[in-house]
């Protein structure tokens, strides 16, 4: 693996540690409360934010993310770097105990996502990268060791049947629409349902093809997958105008979007 940079090693660190906070959690039992929007939150969100928050003040870069009040547009709008961090993605997941949840953590540059974070806290696992430094999959113990690292290499076909993604809490009309349009172009559709930003795992791991999403979501829950995804020459596109998510947005809900792999990004060219 190579030598990251010191604020992506402050980063790794600090998921690595907090996915240790929300297993204590996880295991010991915790409480939750609904927030304005109807979404849980628990005990575990609010520590492992607390966390990852307190490290990455030591980089000197700004913070959006789920468990803080994010400042207004009109501050953010100059930034030209930021941190975007979902500390638990998946909390209906965790409170349903199915193993499904993430740590989301991005580094955002003029609006685009250069580097991302996802911790797999159940299995110990953290894929990490960008398009820079290319894309890792690492294996960690408790003491928040490394003990193996993997550079993840992308594939030329796709999986066959087509192995598409979907949320395993949302699940909308629009997405059944998609799924019927596929059909027509690649045949049988492998439909798997899965939890948070462990999608992105897949993914990356070209164990699945595509992502759709027509439900809400928000910046902290996409940014550290579309810089990995992107690092593997995949795509994660605005459904309505086909051009790749931004960050840092007055609105900091994501549009519908759509995220490929580098193999059917590269197919779906071929066929266009």
């Amino acid at each position: 693996m190579i030598q990251f940079k010191e604020i992506y090693q402050i980063a790794i660190q600090a998921g690595i540690d907090a996915s240790f906070v929300l297993m204590d959690y996880y295991s010991t039992g915790f409480s939750y409360e609904d927030k304005a929007d109807g979404s849980p939150v628990t005990e575990a969100d609010k520590a492992s934010s607390d966390l990852i928050h307190s490290r990455l003040k030591e980089t000197g870069i700004p913070i959006v993310g789920e468990e803080i009040i994010n400042l207004p547009y009109e501050e953010r709008k100059s930034w030209i770097k930021n941190w975007c961090v979902d500390p638990l993605d998946g909390t209906k997941e965790f409170i349903k105990k199915n193993g499904e949840f993430a740590i989301n953590i991005a580094l955002i540059e003029n609006q685009q996502p250069i580097f991302g974070i996802i911790v797999a806290p159940v299995k110990k696992e953290i894929i990490i990268g960008g398009k820079k430094e290319g894309v890792f999959i690492l294996t960690f113990v408790e003491a928040g060791t490394i003990t193996s690292s993997k550079q993840i290499q992308t594939k030329d076909s796709i999986n066959h049947p087509l192995v598409l993604l979907a949320s395993r809490s949302y699940n909308t009309p629009e997405t059944d629409t998609f799924v019927a349009v596929l059909e027509k172009d690649f045949g049988t559709i492998d439909y798997k349902q899965r939890g948070s930003a462990l999608k992105f795992f897949d993914l990356a791991l070209n164990t699945a093809d595509i992502y759709p999403r027509f439900a809400p979501t928000m910046e902290w829950d996409i940014a550290a997958g579309q810089a990995i995804i992107e690092a593997l020459d995949g795509e994660v596109l605005n459904f309505d105008t086909q051009e790749p998510l931004i960050y840092n947005k007055e609105d900091l809900y994501n549009p519908h979007f759509i995220a490929k792999t580098k193999a059917l990004r590269n197919q779906c060219l071929a066929h266009s």
